[in-house]
């Protein structure tokens, strides 16, 4: 494609804006047929955001169709078993919510669809996407942001709240009968006598706890392998609330009861039988369809004027964490062509998403997040092709569906810590042989946070405490916001101008970065009451989900539950440094200038799962303030005052460090900045470098 000006592609946009705006209802297929607009209000109370000016809130209603019998819907697991309207069509609703400025005239053209995370707008907080504004980030861009439903076990809301949920509808045997199957839940370090299922599309065919199996367990090995198994008789237990009634409490399919109440120390499962699954990878039509219509739309079937028609040539779509594994199973399934051949996002940032999930399998719950036999990392978690020959699964990538109709977008690819030790992410870099690195293709960028905790800490130049528990690290402050910052204009940049952006850079394999995740291979030092990460790592499972499930679409049937696990694969980890702090990435200016070790990692301290990675957590172990303060207790990392001999000393590096990350396209000028004269307040508040002079 030759090189093209902004006001070249805003051309062509428009252009293909107005063709849109001249089909006809009866030429579309699957499409938004109806918005009902429920209000729209001043935004951030009337606040003014630099050339942009005033916001303004959009709310309302998306009603859409699915056209079954399209190849692009075909995907979609028991699509066909959904119930159709009168023109062969399954229907949904879903929640929206726009927030743009009042004046579209004062706008670059860039809207941001915003990923939700299980219903919730939250998005990424350090663009204060949501109800906060911020420092208006991205309102000082002019950027216009779009939310909307597409988890089927979030209800469609209608009292106005800023959770966007959508009406899925539920499969059924052609006779009408409910289709039911076989479910599990886990529960771990729980307390109470009672725990919710969270049953919104897995509800139990009986509330006889004799056609159900619940068991507890003393420990679980990373590999799965359980120890001191336990069957919980089935009076003892009860599908019920027991909450405010004592034992056996009253009925109810969305919680199980414990007579002796759940001990915290146990892990325990349930098995039993589920009926009436949501038609959930309709979701993902649905987004498809909502970002369709609000990029190239005119106006509704009815006549509704969408109030971004011909306004936003350029769409970003970012989703963080559970949002960001959905935004890769949305191209996985080839979403990202709309019904008319179009291309629904142009750039996207899955952002610290290791993973796929649940999203398009019958009993699926979106919202699991990587748990022993959770679905997720069955399918490719690589973006171009590659033979899984240590599966037996043939070439596929991320990208396989979308490179074939020419609609892939640029990506920005955005991991911390706990996307590696956690959710697996390095089988993305390595494949599931882990012995060379893959290849990204040319439109995808990858950056790796070293030494964060998931999403990022608080950040800050505060010394912090250790954790007084010597089986867990304290909280990780070490942030990703000021890079992530960076690399979202970076995207804009990349899309709207085609300037590529700043090089990828991650651990690999072929420079060294990227080892064995144990003490020996990471250069793990010796730090006196610390764990170590040896065990930690979650491991990459091989599971038999059974006949009817596509792997490489992470979608279908799973009819064997629990799954067997066939073969455990242990994904790789990142190479440290001395002080035990990552080696590769984009590290933040916090740890360019470490005051403590910070990791991507932090084991669970007690119970079941002792060992083993807590829940996407980093940790963090502070630097010594004084060498004598280090020898007395044998820490072979050199203190503070070793490193840095005086606070002008440590303020100057800053300024070199972060004038390196400015001309390197990581770090925003005013970003940069805003982190120097924080770091000047805190030297002189928290007395880092007494007895040295101070600023």
């Amino acid at each position: 494609m030759p090189h093209m000006d902004r006001n070249n592609l805003l051309t062509i946009g428009f252009s293909l804006l107005t063709a849109a705006c001249l089909v006809t209802p009866s030429v579309l297929e699957a499409h938004v047929t109806k918005i009902t607009i429920t209000s729209q209000v001043p935004a951030f109370d009337g606040q003014s955001f630099g050339s942009a000016g005033a916001y303004e809130k959009i709310k309302g209603i998306a009603t859409g169709e699915i056209d079954p019998k399209d190849p692009r819907n075909a995907l979609i697991t028991d699509i066909e078993l959904a119930p159709k309207n009168a023109n062969g069509r399954v229907e949904y609703r879903t929640n929206f919510t726009i927030v743009k400025p009042v004046d579209m005239s004062r706008a670059p053209g860039v809207m941001l669809y915003n990923v939700v995370n299980r219903g919730r707008h939250g998005g990424p907080a350090e663009f204060h996407a949501g109800g906060d504004p911020g420092d208006g980030f991205l309102y000082k861009l002019g950027h216009v942001l779009l939310w909307s439903g597409w988890q089927g076990d979030v209800p469609l809301t209608t009292d106005g709240t800023d959770l966007e949920g959508i009406e899925l509808p539920v499969a059924r045997n052609a006779g009408g009968s409910s289709i039911t199957g076989p479910v599990w839940n886990r529960f771990s370090g729980v307390k109470g006598n009672t725990q919710s299922l969270g049953t919104m599309g897995r509800t139990p065919v009986s509330l006889e706890t004799s056609r159900a199996k619940l068991i507890s367990v003393v420990s679980e090995t990373p590999a799965g392998v359980k120890s001191g198994v336990s069957s919980i008789a089935g009076t003892e237990w009860a599908f019920a609330d027991c909450r405010t009634v004592p034992f056996p409490g009253t009925p109810d399919p969305t919680r199980i009861c414990l007579k002796s109440g759940f001990n915290p120390a146990l892990l325990y499962e349930l098995v039993y039988t589920a009926k009436d699954p949501i038609v959930m990878g309709a979701g993902l039509a649905a987004m498809r369809d909502v970002i369709s219509f609000f990029r190239y739309a005119g106006k509704d079937d009815a006549g509704t004027i969408n109030p971004l028609a011909g306004a936003v040539p350029h769409v970003l779509c970012m989703g963080n964490s559970q949002a960001g594994r959905l935004a890769k199973e949305f191209l996985n399934l080839g979403f990202n062509e709309d019904e008319s051949g179009r291309m629904a996002c142009d750039g996207m940032n899955p952002r610290i998403a290791g993973a796929l999930g649940g999203f398009n399998i019958r009993f699926g719950r979106p919202g699991d997040i990587a748990e022993l036999y959770d679905p997720g990392a069955d399918g490719p978690a690589w973006w171009g092709d590659y033979v899984d020959d240590a599966r037996g699964r043939p070439a596929w990538g991320l990208l396989h569906r979308c490179e074939a109709t020419h609609t892939c977008p640029k990506i920005t690819e955005t991991y911390g810590g706990p996307e590696f030790w956690y959710t697996r992410g390095t089988i993305g870099i390595t494949g599931t042989t882990a012995k060379k690195d893959l290849p990204l293709p040319a439109n995808v960028r990858r950056y790796y946070h070293p030494g964060t905790t998931h999403g990022g800490g608080a950040g800050g130049f505060k010394l912090g405490a250790a954790a007084t528990d010597p089986n867990v690290l304290a909280d990780n402050p070490n942030p990703e916001r000021e890079t992530d910052r960076a690399l979202y204009v970076a995207l804009v940049e990349w899309v709207v101008n085609d300037t590529l952006p700043p090089p990828s850079a991650y651990p690999r394999l072929t420079d060294g970065t990227l080892v064995a995740p144990t003490s020996s291979a990471m250069g793990w030092p010796n730090i006196p009451g610390a764990p170590k990460p040896d065990g930690v790592m979650a491991p990459l499972f091989d599971y038999d989900y059974g006949s009817s499930f596509r792997y490489n679409d992470e979608s279908g049937v799973i009819t064997n539950v629990p799954p067997p696990i066939r073969r455990v694969f242990t994904p790789l980890a990142p190479k440290l440094d001395a002080d035990g702090n990552e080696i590769g990435g984009v590290p933040s200016l916090l740890h360019r200038l470490p005051l403590g070790t910070y990791t991507g990692w932090n084991p669970i301290p007690d119970g079941a799962l002792k060992g083993r990675e807590k829940t996407l957590t980093g940790g963090y172990v502070p630097f010594a303030k004084t060498k004598a303060e280090r020898l007395a207790k044998g820490d072979p990392r050199l203190s503070i005052e070793e490193r840095y001999p005086n606070a002008e000393a440590y303020y100057a590096a800053a300024v070199r460090q972060a004038n390196d990350l400015v001309q390197k396209r990581l770090l925003l000028p005013d970003d940069a900045i805003r982190l120097l004269n924080q770091m000047n307040t805190e030297m002189e508040t928290s007395k880092l470098f007494q007895p040295s002079g101070h600023r």
